[in-house]
């Protein structure tokens, strides 16, 4: 079985972190970086992403099995885990399925439920800018990716994934393996379905300007993970990237309760 590429910073109580779709370890270097002066911080690349390894499935019950395996091979017995959407399923699938593994979860701007496909443009983006690497300049690709994409910030964090090679710039995350298994990726967390509980200490922390926690999933929400904490920021969906420091200093602050 492959083994989850990851980033290490820092000493002492092991916190996991774990990115959202097309994402990556690198999204997380800043915040990385500032709590590893209190924790031992592991930014993980999930399946088909990053520098990680490319396979069939983007299912959370695989994706959990990737977690519990890497976490073997790294000796880590027990963890709090840091996930922001696709990354905050998976950080709650883990914690149904294996709740002596985790210490604490915190879970950004995602709830444990189905969601709508809204990712149709930036797979067909992406596929297109797979199709026609190597790129030789990055400002070509993101011209390409325009055609499909309007919004900017949206296409810088896309483009993340385009690393140089000795032929040129290509696409890192596996797009057909992703699009083949998106189903998978906005359905709910299969542990649900199971009725599962995490009796943990829980943080969920939900932008104030995006949907993606809305107040009629909190039922749900609260019945699996009953110790539930639910806290907001002044941000849309990235609001790790849009209110770095209050992100920081909530996680930081829950981290360190007793």
């Amino acid at each position: 079985m492959s083994i989850l590429a990851h980033q290490r910073n820092g000493q002492g109580q092991p916190l996991v972190v774990m990115h959202g779709l097309f994402g990556s370890a690198d999204n997380w270097r800043g915040l990385a970086r500032r709590w590893s002066d209190d924790f031992s911080v592991w930014s993980l690349d999930l399946r088909n992403h990053g520098r990680s390894f490319h396979c069939e499935g983007m299912n959370y019950t695989a994706q959990a099995e990737d977690l519990l395996y890497w976490m073997d091979s790294e000796d880590l017995d027990k963890v709090s885990l840091l996930g922001h959407s696709m990354g905050g399923k998976l950080a709650m699938e883990f914690a149904l399925r294996y709740p002596s593994r985790v210490e604490k979860l915190i879970v950004a701007d995602i709830a444990p439920v189905g969601y709508e496909h809204t990712h149709s443009a930036i797979i067909q983006g992406l596929r297109t800018l797979k199709a026609k690497e190597p790129w030789h300049e990055r400002r070509e690709a993101d011209h390409q990716l325009a055609e499909f994409v309007d919004d900017v910030q949206t296409r810088l964090f896309l483009l993340t994934n385009l690393v140089r090679t000795e032929t040129g710039l290509c696409l890192r995350v596996a797009i057909e393996e992703i699009a083949r298994d998106y189903q998978a990726i906005i359905d709910a967390p299969p542990a649900m379905a199971e009725n599962r509980v995490f009796e943990g200490a829980t943080l969920a922390i939900k932008g104030s300007r995006s949907d993606y926690v809305q107040d009629f999933m909190l039922p749900e929400f609260k019945r699996a993970f009953p110790q539930l904490q639910l806290q907001s920021l002044d941000a849309g969906h990235w609001l790790h990237a849009e209110q770095a420091e209050g992100f920081y200093q909530q996680v930081s602050q829950f981290m360190k309760l007793d």
